[in-house]
């Protein structure tokens, strides 16, 4: 699978990357190995990337993709982790469902963008990924901590990149005014950016995709599915994690009509749509099992008509602006 470098940094990350927080019972219970098997058929597919945070799953997704990766040649894979929550111990029994979690709520997590707080915070990741080190450290969803992430978080996370503990910094959200002033008033190498950038929705394409491009930096974009209805178009779809108004769920029935008159499932479009702006290195699935895997690999390695993007544009359901990815020789994009 093709790979792409973040930013000015050293860092590479494969076109797809493993977004681990289904793997922690994200919504619904995952087995342990049930886990581990979406890991191993990520790595088998040739995923070398895997982004997860303290918040998935109260460190679950910690522990159970640093257990998946422990007997991998540390060289081999990039792995990106997320300051901001600090996990600290709880008795009082009940789950984290109120926070999407199907897990024992063992842990509150308590915000804390400062720079003792940031380097605890990376301190107790590593060592629930009992790993020496990850590659990646973002500042995880500052929206309402902006000016303590600003003055304390980002300084901290420049730091520990200067000692040689992380390669590259940089910040995930799902918006673009903040990332946007990441890319234009820090160092920082990548930003992650979730369901601002889909078939649905290209807020990020207003400032945020021409800011990183104009910097020399990278974007990783999540949520390509807008938490599921470009996945599965159905009434009852949610859609930034609430039940999808009737409009946006006829758009993207209609886009389905589209995608699969050229024999190309919505999901398949949706997973290759982000990969035609040049600043998106790498594209995160969120997969809770084996065959999601496989099925997400399967959709951006067979061949794309680019008859499905002017279609689109010409039923007025995608912008005539927006760009749309070229197809390698053989019609793959990995």
């Amino acid at each position: 699978m093709r790979a792409a470098l973040l930013g000015r940094s050293r860092v590479p990350v494969t076109a797809l990357g493993l977004g681990a927080a289904a793997i922690a019972g994200l919504y619904e219970d995952v087995g342990e190995d049930e886990a581990a098997a979406t890991v191993e058929a990520a790595w088998d597919a040739g995923i070398r990337y895997f982004d997860t945070a303290p918040h998935y799953g109260l460190g679950l997704s910690e522990r159970r993709l640093g257990a998946a990766l422990r007997t991998r040649p540390r060289a081999d894979f990039v792995l990106s982790t997320k300051v901001g929550r600090v996990l600290e111990p709880r008795d009082d029994g009940g789950d984290d469902r109120a926070n999407g979690f199907a897990v024992p709520a063992t842990h509150r997590r308590r915000w804390d963008f400062s720079a003792d707080g940031v380097r605890r915070s990376l301190e107790d990741s590593l060592t629930r990924l009992g790993l020496d080190r990850v590659d990646l450290v973002l500042l995880h969803d500052p929206d309402e901590h902006g000016e303590q992430a600003f003055r304390e978080a980002y300084p901290a996370l420049e730091e520990l990149r200067s000692q040689g503990v992380v390669r590259a910094i940089g910040a995930g959200m799902n918006q673009s005014r903040m990332l946007t002033r990441f890319l234009t008033d820090t160092d920082v190498d990548a930003v992650l950016c979730a369901g601002r950038y889909t078939l649905l929705d290209q807020e990020a394409l207003e400032t945020l995709l021409p800011a990183a491009s104009a910097a020399g930096k990278s974007v990783i974009v999540g949520g390509v599915f807008n938490s599921g209805l470009l996945a599965d178009p159905a009434p009852g779809a949610t859609y930034d994690y609430a039940a999808a108004p009737a409009d946006l769920l006829d758009r993207a029935v209609r886009m389905r009509a589209v995608s699969e008159a050229h024999g190309l499932p919505l999901r398949a479009a949706a997973l290759r749509f982000p990969f035609g702006h040049p600043a998106v290195a790498s594209v995160l699935v969120g997969a809770r099992s084996a065959a999601q895997v496989v099925d997400a690999v399967a959709q951006v390695r067979g061949p794309a008509p680019g008859a499905v993007w002017d279609d689109l544009r010409a039923q007025g359901l995608l912008p005539g602006g927006v760009p749309v990815p070229e197809p390698l020789r053989d019609g793959s994009l990995t």
